[in-house]
């Protein structure tokens, strides 16, 4: 079995500016996390938060990144295809892939925020898994495009001519995520482009199953079923004390008791060794913690330092 890894995974959408998310991401990295992935919006949710100082861009910020972590990997959980055409979303993946030395992975979905399109005047249209599936074949046969070999593709929503499909990126093929909890179309076009499946705030009976689906969905097709990672995203509150627990969720906006019923990784070290423990036996290749206070850098340190040696 792969050793599994583990990623923090945050919302910078709710307010921060790129200098909180530097400092996080190099916390993550000094507390021996595996990743960092944040989400890729423009506008905050709720009403707890106010946003300020305002969005950051995600291929921006993980540009930032490469240049400023060493052994993260670095991607998006994940990028609308409402946000950017497949053609720019290759070249700049593969820039920061280049600047990250090789680090860079691609969540790609088909966005569902509607308010935030609004605000920013991007457009939302009502149906978006054909946008999906066309831009997962054109990025990846952007960077699959020999070099001096050049790239066009026809579809009913993209149409690509003679390419030079440039940049590379430093990976031969950045790993690409398709997430999301669909009982059909979701697996299949995990199953057929993308490297690892990702499960997000959902029961373990739901993430077990659709876990399960992805992977019939790749023996459908002739693909080994045990080259897709099937991963699980869940938010997180972590303390030594129950006290601490009580701390975050308050600076976070959450009742403690009604976030621990939930599904979530909540509460001291041990439990949630136990609850990551059940997913990791239960076939997860890699678990990333939500942390939604992105000033909270102790949070970060006690996952990473007392939680994480544990699953290791």
């Amino acid at each position: 079995m792969a050793t599994p890894e583990f990623c923090v995974f945050t919302e910078p959408q709710q307010g921060a500016s790129y200098d909180t998310q530097l400092a996080f991401a190099q916390q993550a990295e000094r507390s021996g996390f595996d990743g960092f992935f944040r989400s890729d919006h423009y506008l905050k949710m709720g009403d707890f938060f106010t946003g300020e100082p305002g969005p950051t861009d995600a291929w921006t910020t993980l540009a930032g990144l490469a240049r400023e972590t060493r052994t993260l990997r670095l991607g998006t959980l994940v990028s609308s295809v409402t946000y950017r055409t497949p053609g720019i979303l290759a070249i700049q993946v593969a820039q920061v892939d280049q600047m990250s030395g090789g680090r860079v992975e691609l969540g790609l979905g088909t966005g569902w925020f509607e308010a935030e399109h609004a605000a920013y005047g991007i457009p939302f249209p009502r149906k978006r898994f054909d946008l999906l599936e066309e831009q997962l074949e054109i990025v990846q046969g952007l960077w699959g495009t020999p070099e001096h070999a050049t790239y066009s593709f026809d579809g009913e929503h993209y149409q690509l001519v003679d390419s030079p499909a440039l940049p590379k990126p430093a990976q031969e093929a950045p790993p690409v995520i398709v997430g999301g909890a669909g009982l059909k179309r979701t697996p299949s076009l995990a199953a057929r482009f993308a490297t690892e499946f990702n499960i997000p705030f959902q029961p373990e009976d739901v993430v077990v199953d659709r876990w399960a689906r992805a992977r019939a969905a790749c023996e459908d097709i002739g693909r080994d079923p045990e080259t897709l990672k099937t991963t699980v995203a869940l938010t997180t509150l972590a303390g030594e004390t129950e006290q601490d627990v009580a701390r975050r969720a308050a600076a976070t906006g959450v009742d403690v008791d009604e976030f621990r019923r939930d599904h979530t990784f909540c509460g001291s070290a041990a439990e949630i060794v136990d609850r990551a423990g059940r997913l990791l036996e239960q076939g997860a290749n890699r678990l990333y913690f939500q942390m939604i206070d992105m000033t909270d850098l102790d949070h970060v340190a006690f996952v990473g330092e007392e939680v994480l040696p544990q699953l290791r």
